[in-house]
Parts: structure tokens; sequence; C-alpha cells
């Protein structure tokens, strides 16, 4: 395994030019937040905005528009059980993050069957919580492009066939290779599978410990591979930025909330911006 260091946050995170404009940075759609769960949809969509994203549409329950507004005025809303104009902002979108509130209910499974079927290279496309749990239950073809799937330890159990106990490197990497997707494993010590190797992240905290931290990594690797060309290196720099801010957070903090990371995270985008990463 190889430690996810500052020097490829440096060299992912780029000082944007001076003629660029919101389209430069990724149209991102997220979709989730049912009835019961509209907290974890805003909290991945405002991770992801906070994270640069240019452009952000939220795909949700009609439940949430109001709170979404609210919290986050910079996001386009739609209700996701328009399928016809679902599809037709898909095909716009340069990253689809899934997932976060969903739900496993019948509303939900037709929501990833559709995504999965609508995306298409170049398209990026990000798989977490609900989204997981369907895929588990019901194995289905994913799309031909890049995917990253962002599980707890649990949830790659399900995903996997791999129990907790046996969740050894070499298991997760073959479990990944098998399923041709990028694969963040979320522990105590985070671990990224790719198909040439294993990183693990040296940060995290047990302040981070609080409900909907999963959702905002998942928003920021959806606003980081938007924006950024290379794949691998902007999942590795949204992993090792969503810890790293926590830690600072915690040192004066017992507990560390989600949306404050993404409060904080245009401020440590902005200085790693300003790095010059080292010669490898």
């Amino acid at each position: 395994m190889q430690p996810i260091t500052t020097e490829i946050v440096s060299r992912t995170i780029i000082k944007r030019p001076a003629d660029s404009y919101k389209g430069t940075y990724g149209r991102v759609m997220l979709i989730g937040g049912n009835q019961n769960f509209g907290g974890a949809i805003i909290m991945a969509a405002t991770a992801a905005t906070y994270s640069g994203a240019g452009l952000v549409t939220v795909a949700t329950d009609p439940t949430n528009f109001t709170s979404l507004h609210a919290q986050l005025p910079e996001a386009m809303v739609m209700d996701y059980h328009q399928t016809d104009t679902l599809l037709q902002l898909l095909a716009g979108m340069d990253v689809i993050v899934i997932g976060p509130g969903l739900g496993t209910d019948t509303v939900a499974d037709q929501l990833l069957s559709t995504v999965l079927t609508a995306t298409h290279a170049p398209q990026r496309l990000v798989l977490d919580g609900s989204a997981l749990t369907l895929l588990a239950q019901h194995s289905r073809a994913l799309p031909a492009t890049d995917i990253v799937v962002t599980p707890h330890q649990m949830e790659w159990q399900r995903l996997s066939g791999i129990a907790i106990k046996d969740q050894t490197p070499t298991a997760n990497h073959d479990a990944q290779q098998r399923l041709g997707v990028t694969a963040v494993v979320k522990a105590h010590r985070t671990t990224v599978y790719t198909n040439e190797r294993v990183w693990f992240n040296p940060g995290g905290t047990p302040a981070m410990a609080t409900g909907g931290m999963g959702d905002t990594l998942a928003g920021m690797i959806g606003g980081f591979v938007g924006q950024f060309d290379n794949f691998t290196n902007a999942v590795l720099s949204a992993v090792y930025l969503h810890s790293a801010i926590a830690d600072d957070l915690a040192a004066t903090r017992y507990v560390v909330l989600p949306h404050q990371i993404s409060a904080q995270i245009p401020r440590y985008m902005h200085r790693f911006s300003q790095e010059t990463p080292a010669e490898s």
C-alpha cells in the first residue's frame, strides 16, 4: 500500500485559469434524499458545491425542495419522480452521484437502474450509500466509464461478498478488480483500490464518527472528479482533504460535523493550489 500524499493533492488542485467559467468545472447531478433522508442529499450537494463544481443539480423528493433552497441556493433542484426530465438532464451531466439518502424502495431501485442505463463515457459516476445496498441486492451491469464506489465496511461486505474480518488489502483489491470500479473503502484508515495499486489515507479522527460524513465525502468526490482530469488523483485528493480538514478541526472540537468540513473546503483547496508539488 502507498500513502495518499500532499504532493498528489498539490498536483491535482491547480490554480484556475483566468478565462474559465462555470462550465469549466463540471456539471454534477446528485440523486437521492427520499422523504425521510433529505439531509443526506443536502450534505452531499453542499460538499460538491463547496468543492468547486461549476453547476450542481439535485434530483430529490419534492419534500426536500424548501430545505435545499434554504441551505444551498447555488444548487438547482428537480423532482426525481419525473423520469423523462431526469433523463434529459442526465445526458448533459459530467458527473452523477447517486445514493445519499436514496433509500431502497421501488422508486430508489428504478432510479438506480435508470442512471446505470443512461450513463456513458466520458461521464463519471459515484455510487454511495443506498445505491450500493441496491446493487448488492440485485446485481446489474455497470456502464463502461469511470466509476467510484464509496462503501463503509458493511456496505463493502454486501457488495464484495467479503466478511469484514476478511477484508484484507489483497482480498479487497481482488474484489475491486472483479467489479471494475475504483473502491473507496471507509474505515478508521480508509483505503482506495484502483486497478494499479492500493492507497491508504493517513488521516482520520474519531471526531468524524457522526451521520453524514459519507454523504459529504461522496459529494466532495463528485465535485473533484467533475473538474480535475485525472480521475484517480481527483478521488485520492478528495479522500485526503476530507479527513485532513476534520483532523485540523478536531484539534479544538470533540465532534466534527459534516457541514463544518464542507465550509472549509474552499480554503484548503486554495492553499493546495498555491503550492508547488515536489518532482516525482
